[in-house]
């Protein structure tokens, strides 16, 4: 019997991927990351996370932000959650958890999720990507932090999201 190799000139897609985060706000990293992994899974769900660092947008003006970014792409869902993300994972049939690696400082602590991620569900798998290079520095908190001292955050954040954060925090 004769064997054939497969053809891998033009690799085939994941189905989906669960992006999760508090996006507070979402900054350029985020949606670098995000416009760059739609070139590897069909579908990205951005999920959004309760979070106890008080947030200064709501869980809803969040999405709201997440979707001016995206231009209501069919690619692109946005959701809120509250609870464990295996547990959404599970729910949702989704096998694969994108996360951005910005410095070797986050590696410790995205390993320790993944682990625990996959604990929870041992059909979960932990898709890191590396953040472009000029987005390596850039952070939700950094970015209010700059922001609410005068600082220029224009190239930080889309257009929309500096208004919104202006309209917050100025």
């Amino acid at each position: 019997m004769k064997k054939t190799l497969k053809d891998t000139s033009s690799p085939s897609k994941a189905h989906r991927a669960i992006y999760p985060g508090t996006f507070d706000p979402i900054t350029n990293g985020h949606v670098d990351l995000i416009t760059r992994a739609l070139s590897i899974f069909d579908e990205v769900i951005i999920l959004i996370a309760h979070s106890s660092k008080n947030p200064i947008f709501t869980q809803e003006e969040r999405k709201d932000l997440i979707q001016g970014c995206f231009k209501k792409d069919p690619r692109i869902k946005v959701e809120k959650v509250e609870g464990l993300l295996a547990d959404y994972a599970k729910k949702m049939k989704v096998n694969v958890i994108l996360r951005g690696l910005r410095a070797i400082s986050d590696f410790e602590y995205e390993f320790q999720m993944a682990t625990m991620n996959k604990r929870l569900h041992p059909g979960l798998e932990t898709f890191f990507l590396m953040a472009s290079e000029n987005n390596f520095f850039v952070n939700s908190t950094l970015v209010k932090e700059v922001i609410s001292h005068g600082g220029d955050i224009s190239t930080l954040v889309p257009p929309h999201v500096e208004k919104a954060l202006k309209e917050k925090l100025c």
